[in-house]
This record gives C-alpha cells, sequence and structure tokens, in this order.
C-alpha cells in the first residue's frame, strides 16, 4: 500500500478532504464576516448564531415541511438575510459612529439570546438532517473513495466565494458600495440610497452565513452550540487574512481547514490549538493579517 511520510495514502487523502470540507465552511463564513466588516465596520459577533439558525432553517425545510435540501438551500438564506434586515435596521444603524466594540457587544448579546432560545425550545441532543438523494453515495477515484455530499460543500463554497469575491471587487455595484461605506454623503448626492444599500450589504453576509448552516447540517448536528463552537476559529481566520480582506477571507479559511486537516495526521493533540498558534505568530509579524492593508 502506498505511503505518505509513513501514512497510508487514503488516511492521508481523507484527511485532507476533510481538512478541505473544514475549510470551505471557514471560508464561506469569514467571507461574511469579512462582507460585514469590510463595507459596515461592525464586528459582527452574531455570525454563528445566523449559521445556526440557517441550519435549523434546513432542519425545519426537510423534516417538517417537506421542502427538501433544495428548497431549503433557497429558504434559509432568505429568512436569515429577512432577519439580518430586521436587525440592522433596528439596531445595527444606530452603532455605525461609535467605536466597533459596541457594535461587537450588541452583536454578541443577540448570539447569546439566539443560543438561549433555541437551547430552550430544542435542547442540546441536536438533530439530524438527512443527505439529499441526489449527493448520497460516494465516487471511488482509485486511492480513495470520496462521498459525494462532501465534494459538492467544497464545488457550492467555492462557487459561492468566488463569486461574492467578484461581485464585490469586479463589478459596478461592488464599486458603489465600498464608495457608499468610504464616502456615503457623496455616493447619497448621486441619488443612491446609501442607508438601503448598507442595509442589504448585512443582510447578504446573514445570508451566507445561512448558506453555510444549510451545507453543514447534513455532515454534523444540527445544535444551538454549532455556531458557538465554530466562530472563534472563524474570527481567527479572519482575523490571519486581514479584517475586511475578501480574497484573504477565501483563501485562508481553505488554507488552515488544510492545516488542521495535516495536523490531525501528525500531531492530533494540536489540531484544536492550531489555527490559533498560527494566528498568533501572524499578528507578531504582521498585525495587518497577510492579505490586509497596513495602515
Amino acid at each position: 500500500m502506498t505511503e505518505i511520510f509513513g501514512i497510508p495514502l487514503q488516511a492521508f487523502a481523507g484527511q485532507l478532504l476533510l481538512g478541505l470540507v473544514n475549510g470551505s465552511f471557514y471560508a464561506m463564513l469569514s467571507l461574511g464576516l469579512a462582507v460585514i466588516f469590510g463595507l459596515l465596520g461592525i464586528v459582527n459577533f452574531a455570525h454563528g448564531a445566523l449559521y445556526m439558525i440557517g441550519a435549523y432553517v434546513a432542519w425545519f425545510s426537510m423534516e417538517k415541511w417537506g421542502l427538501g435540501y433544495w428548497g431549503a438551500l433557497v429558504l434559509a438564506p432568505v429568512i436569515v438575510g429577512a432577519l439580518g434586515v430586521v436587525i440592522e435596521r433596528t439596531l445595527l444603524k444606530h452603532l455605525y459612529k461609535l467605536d466597533p466594540l459596541y457594535g461587537l457587544l450588541l452583536t454578541f448579546g443577540l448570539a447569546l439570546i439566539a443560543e438561549g432560545v433555541f437551547r430552550d425550545r430544542f435542547g442540546v441532543s441536536g438533530q439530524q438532517v438527512s443527505v439529499p438523494e441526489a449527493l448520497q453515495g460516494a465516487t471511488n477515484l482509485g486511492f480513495m473513495v470520496l462521498p459525494n455530499y462532501r465534494a459538492w460543500v467544497v464545488v457550492a463554497s467555492l462557487t459561492v466565494c468566488l463569486g461574492t469575491w467578484f461581485l464585490i471587487e469586479k463589478t459596478r455595484l461592488g464599486a458603489t458600495l465600498r464608495a457608499g461605506t468610504e464616502n456615503p454623503a457623496l455616493v447619497q448626492a448621486f441619488g443612491i440610497n446609501v442607508p438601503r444599500m448598507v442595509m442589504f450589504t448585512y443582510a447578504g453576509g446573514a445570508a451566507l452565513a445561512a448558506l453555510a448552516g444549510v451545507l453543514a447540517a447534513p455532515v454534523i448536528q444540527v445544535t444551538p452550540l454549532m455556531g458557538s463552537n465554530l466562530i472563534i476559529v472563524v474570527f481567527a481566520v479572519v482575523v490571519i487574512g486581514g479584517m475586511g480582506s475578501i480574497l484573504g477571507s477565501i483563501l485562508t479559511g481553505l488554507m488552515l481547514g488544510l492545516v488542521e486537516g495535516l495536523t490531525k495526521v501528525f500531531y492530533p493533540e494540536a489540531s484544536n490549538i492550531v489555527v490559533f498558534v498560527i494566528m498568533v505568530i501572524v499578528l507578531v509579524i504582521r498585525p495587518a493579517g497577510l492579505f490586509g492593508k497596513e495602515k
């Protein structure tokens, strides 16, 4: 049997795949955080809660409402995006001119409220979401067996991440969004409704979190704690990539997922802290992050 560094090839490739799947979730969640912070200046600690709510909408859609996985993939971002509109219009809009710490504290409180409500309603045991029939099974690649659903997660995540990056960085709409956050008075003078644009930006970031939750639901158990368990790692990813850097968040999320997977192969005891060790090293060498802009 072929080995890499003394480890069977199939086991090595399996850990790389697991790392790539985790990296895809890191990339999608950190992308939403980067969009919200980069364009609005809000450190959105409620992002993990929005991810969790998206997963619960998927569970309701598939197990209770009979809409199926593909219906959930559309419905969850719409519902959570609408929730984002409510949060932005009623709470966050009052904080834009204040220190970002106020936004962090507010969204942290919202995350605790959401987690408490769902824990009271559903407990902490978790709900199981089945893999859709079209994505069941696996493909034999010769050196390993690739589960079809995990391949779909990677492809869908990369498509959404790169599409969002292209929209914000390479289109006229993205240029208007960036201009509206840097000089809202000037953009408003051209007849563009900046508050509405900001509202939809936050809703879009929330919808990205919900989409990640739907993709994750068949892979892990849906629990009220799933967001809080992941959000700290995702914040570390954003810090390493550079706060507000969209491309940095995508690339760093994928890279750290792979690093985490390899660490589980060579030194499993360190797999839970390797991301934070990298964060410390990056902050010492380059405080703005790998892709962030030095002030």
